[in-house]
């Protein structure tokens, strides 16, 4: 009988070291996977040599940010992520942002850095427009602004008369150079930053400038566009607006070939004819004297100050030369610029161009 006490005892307690031997393993894995789960490397970037990034719309659709890491491939695990993630109710404490990833952060790293909002500020070069469109849209694909509500605003007449601008004008109000943002920004920042920056580019300087040349800005930017698309050689530009310049003093038409093809909404048209010119549009130089009722593109800050400091000479016409070498010649009297033209126009011929 005391055998069979001392055989039991024995068995219980061999079988209370194995089952908690059994609780301590289990436990060690349950440690582990939970370290694992928050701290070991989870994101794996060898394979690709671009810096990427994780976007957070200002919804902060959890769903949806979770579809977009996993489908990125660039998560080793997407199960750990997704359960840490829930764990802390990640997705009530989501901040919108785009967020650079690095090779080797873990699913801690990323979540503090999604947690915290620690967003950085990236360039955007804005080149180049000739529509509204072309801005909402430029801009809804480098931020989160929407190209909608970009375009509904710029083309909102109040809205556009509180910065000064028509809907015709606004266009004025970008001007081609690098922004930072924040990715975040929504419609209706992108406009108040464009309108802060462009009132800086507005120094006292330059509306001075354009103050001694008895021009607006908005004018010497509507100049500045033709001017623009006339020449891409900076050191004509001057030239070419000192002819304008010297049209609109003597109230002589522009007869600007750029205004009639932005009439016509053809960038495919590369001869002007008169079948061109004989459109009906307020932004045909051929049929109305002085400037169009807007820019026909967005000029670069080079041909802003190229009509701000305009070269002062006697030339009233000019057309390409007859070399294609993106230069003009250009002449004082109808007669030269005649000559001129035949030269250019037999090169046409030759090279057959319609």
């Amino acid at each position: 009988m005391y055998k069979r006490i001392v055989t039991h005892y024995q068995d219980s307690r061999r079988n209370f070291k194995l089952f908690s031997a059994l609780v301590a393993i289990l436990l060690l894995i349950s440690v582990y996977k939970i370290y694992s789960d928050v701290f070991s490397p989870n994101i794996d970037l060898k394979q690709t040599n671009f810096k990427t990034f994780v976007f957070v719309r200002s919804d902060k659709n959890f769903d949806v940010f979770l579809k977009q890491i996993q489908h990125s491939y660039f998560l080793k695990n997407g199960d750990s992520f997704r359960r840490l993630a829930k764990l802390i109710n990640l997705d009530e404490k989501l901040k919108p942002g785009r967020y650079q990833i690095t090779d080797g952060m873990s699913n801690w790293d990323l979540i503090k850095m999604l947690l915290k909002g620690r967003q950085e500020t990236f360039d955007v070069v804005f080149k180049y427009a000739e529509r509204k469109e072309e801005i909402a849209r430029f801009f809804s694909q480098q931020l989160e602004a929407d190209s909608n509500t970009i375009n509904f605003l710029l083309s909102d007449s109040l809205y556009t008369h509180h910065m000064g601008f028509d809907t015709n004008t606004v266009l004025c109000l970008f001007i081609p150079n690098t922004y930072n943002f924040y990715w975040n920004t929504r419609s209706l920042s992108v406009l108040e930053r464009m309108y802060k920056e462009y009132r800086r580019f507005w120094d006292v300087k330059r509306l001075t400038k354009a103050f001694q040349n008895q021009m607006t800005p908005i004018q010497v930017s509507i100049l500045a566009s033709i001017v623009q698309k006339e020449t891409n050689k900076t050191d004509e530009m001057p030239v070419v607006a000192g002819v304008y310049i010297n049209r609109l003093r003597k109230g002589i038409p522009l007869q600007a070939d750029p205004t009639v093809i932005y009439a016509w909404n053809d960038k495919s048209i590369r001869r002007v004819t008169h079948q061109h010119t004989s459109i009906v549009s307020p932004y045909n130089t051929y049929i109305h004297a002085g400037l169009p009722p807007g820019p026909i593109c967005t000029p670069s800050i080079q041909a802003i100050e190229a009509v701000l400091n305009y070269e002062h000479h006697e030339y009233f016409y000019f057309c390409a030369k007859e070399d294609f070498s993106g230069y003009h010649s250009f002449a004082e009297t109808l007669e030269q610029h005649n000559q001129n033209a035949r030269k250019y126009q037999r090169a046409l011929n030759a090279n057959g161009i319609q």
